[in-house]
């Protein structure tokens, strides 16, 4: 069984992938050979950039607006994905804000986004593409989370993030539980901090940050046929950091 999938025929939906790591999660599954949506909120440029990288490369790359935190908008997101490529096979949730004050310096607005984008983001998006890939026997979801999430450790500032983040791995679970036997795979993959920049190297395992393509890796693998047997599980991408040990 290959590692790297083959795709070929598949719809991918990486929510915030017009910049950054989403960017890059995407064009590393349109390079298995998907036809992939750039999805974007406010960065509709952007997003028409990488949907011309894309198509640059010999593939088939669509843009798609819209706020994953509106249950309307999620499904005017899908109906006009639909319409264009069919069925979403594989949804890679990606979208996540983050508000680093200290908890009682987060106004409640800032509270609410961090949660919802991380959250209900995650769960909106599942709840409209799941129904889809169940129908068809055939369906990949990989959930972005955190690495300390997994662990429980507690940490001093991000609040929100934090308990969102941990929601989504439980979320995972509990989504792969429920498409066992429909030919679904739910994953999650969860670094700890993603730059492709050397800044800080003092402050990481192997004297860097994840990189966007260590990222990308095990997402491929869940998305590749040796992957098939394999759901509800979370791989994190922080370089074997403990934080427990270290204080």
């Amino acid at each position: 069984m290959e590692l790297t999938p083959d795709l070929s025929g598949r719809t991918a939906l990486v929510t915030g992938s017009a910049t950054r790591v989403g960017r890059e999660l995407l064009l590393s599954i349109a390079d298995c050979g998907a036809d992939v949506v750039v999805h974007y909120n406010e960065s509709e440029a952007a997003a028409t950039a990488t949907a011309e990288e894309v198509r640059d490369r010999g593939g088939v790359a669509i843009t798609a607006q819209g706020d994953v935190t509106d249950p309307a908008a999620v499904d005017d997101m899908f109906d006009a994905v639909e319409s264009e490529l069919g069925t979403v096979d594989v949804l890679v949730n990606n979208v996540g804000n983050f508000d680093s004050r200290h908890w009682s310096d987060i106004e409640w607005e800032s509270w609410r986004d961090v949660v919802e984008t991380n959250f209900y983001g995650t769960v909106l998006c599942a709840r409209r593409a799941v129904p889809a890939m169940r129908d068809q026997g055939w369906g990949r979801v990989v959930n972005i989370g955190f690495a300390d999430s997994d662990r429980m450790h507690a940490h001093p500032v991000n609040f929100p993030y934090f308990v969102a983040k941990t929601a989504v791995l439980m979320f995972t679970r509990m989504l792969a539980t429920d498409t066992r036997d429909d030919g679904i795979t739910v994953n999650a993959v969860s670094p700890f901090a993603v730059s492709n920049t050397e800044a800080g190297v003092e402050d990481f395992p192997r004297g860097r940050p994840a990189r966007f393509a260590d990222v990308a890796a095990p997402i491929r693998f869940f998305l590749s046929d040796a992957a098939v047997y394999i759901s509800g599980e979370n791989v994190a991408v922080d370089g074997g950091r403990m934080p427990e040990f270290d204080g």
